[in-house]
């Protein structure tokens, strides 16, 4: 793990980790895609892509998509190992909730040392998933393949567990909590309206299940472990 002296500045952690992010996504990483990311001007993201690939933190051709270099991954993955295990310790031990956690560990996780992280680690007694169920990095930077898919993707009549929320706005999250479309829970894909409608789901086991119909932008967030 990099070192506080080495570390780079906190600009340049938020940007290898948005890169990071969004092909951990599969979506296509360019300049337009990281202005609205992270809400900045179009100058300001393009003078940064020029300085990362000074830095030799990723790779840019004119319109097309950014890339992190093998260093650049590496530095993403610390930034992710220090934020998820932030995230996790402030649920697991303080006592937020998963809609709470998100901008506090954006503040933390340029300020704390790897040996700190290392015994928050240690606490939690090594986990694999924050509690967004995104895959914490280990500390020589393997990350966990996922084996789940999108629920916007699957087809009436799939029976899964959601595993992962991709999405860390607060207000998203507590509508997932309150309709108990939380990590852990059964998900059944009942019906797909037509034209553009809703995906109709049944949420919980035989006693506490729920019908619900979701939109796009939620099937687009919950990804799902789907039984074989």
């Amino acid at each position: 793990m990099t070192g506080m002296v080495e570390r780079h500045s906190a600009s340049v952690e938020d940007y290898v980790r948005t890169i990071y992010g969004l092909g951990e996504r599969g979506a296509a990483v360019t300049n337009t895609t990281l202005t609205a990311r992270l809400g900045l001007s179009p100058s300001s993201v393009s003078g940064m892509i020029n300085k990362l690939a000074q830095l030799g933190l990723v790779t840019h051709e004119r319109y097309r998509s950014v890339e992190l270099t093998t260093e650049g991954r590496r530095l993403a993955c610390d930034v992710l190992r220090r934020h998820r295990l932030l995230e996790l310790f402030l649920v697991e031990i303080l006592g937020y909730t998963w809609d709470e956690v998100h901008d506090e560990a954006d503040s933390l996780e340029h300020a704390v040392s790897d040996e700190l992280i290392e015994h928050i680690a240690a606490k939690l007694e090594h986990p694999t998933h924050d509690p967004h169920g995104d895959p914490i990095p280990t500390a020589d930077g393997v990350v966990e393949k996922p084996t789940t898919r999108l629920l916007e993707h699957l087809e009436p009549g799939t029976v899964g567990t959601i595993a992962r929320v991709w999405d860390t706005d607060s207000e998203l999250l507590r509508y997932l909590t309150d309709h108990g479309l939380t990590l852990g829970n059964r998900i059944e894909v009942v019906e797909r309206k037509p034209f553009g409608g809703p995906l109709v789901v049944r949420v919980g086991d035989s006693e506490t299940v729920e019908t619900h119909f979701l939109g796009s932008e939620i099937a687009q967030t919950l990804s799902i472990t789907v039984q074989r």
